[in-house]
């Protein structure tokens, strides 16, 4: 049975990581920053707008939901590899990148919120 949607994922968090791991080299960090989240933002915009073209058929659709639903529990077991103790060593600034982080997607939630249409249901 082919897995429809696995080609744009892929191609999705190649470009993730490795936008990730140019972010850290500018920062002089010796890691990956933030690969997964870029390619899950690549993800939903490349479905989008391959969708608003009419070019995504529906079984492809449908393996594009079901990967983004996997996807959550992938990054809670990636997030579950970092050092929190380091970061919390880190101090003021580790807890700041933190928190405004969680600021700006809470930020975003009700950004997008207000673009949903008022008859359409949400899944």
């Amino acid at each position: 049975m082919p897995i429809y949607g696995t080609a744009l994922l892929s191609l999705c968090l190649l470009a993730g990581l490795s936008l990730g791991r140019a972010f850290g080299a500018l920062l002089r960090v010796d890691s990956d920053i933030g690969g997964v989240g870029i390619a899950m933002i690549l993800l939903i915009l490349g479905s989008g707008f391959l969708q608003r073209r009419g070019l995504m058929k529906e079984p492809s659709a449908s393996g594009i939901l079901f990967w983004g639903q996997m996807y959550v529990p992938i990054v809670v077991a990636m997030a579950a590899t970092q050092n929190v103790r380091g970061a919390l060593a880190g101090g003021l600034m580790a807890a700041t990148a933190g928190l405004a982080a969680v600021a700006l997607c809470f930020g975003l939630v009700a950004v997008l919120a207000r673009k949903q249409p008022a008859n359409q249901k949400l899944p």
